[in-house]
């Protein structure tokens, strides 16, 4: 390999990792198991405080 064909392939690497950095994603972000228990007591609180009043 040439010097200029391994200057290229760097760049194109790092062009490519930070066009990926850009993209947005459709996935929805990761919740951990701990988290949702947490979530899901404050809802259930939430529902006895509106249901009290």
């Amino acid at each position: 390999m040439n010097r200029t064909k391994k200057i290229t392939l760097k760049h194109m690497s790092k062009l490519k990792k930070a066009n990926a950095k850009l993209q947005n994603s459709n996935k929805p972000k990761y919740i951990s198991k701990a988290e949702r228990e947490r979530l899901a007591a404050l809802e259930v609180a939430e529902a006895g405080q509106i249901e009290s009043e």
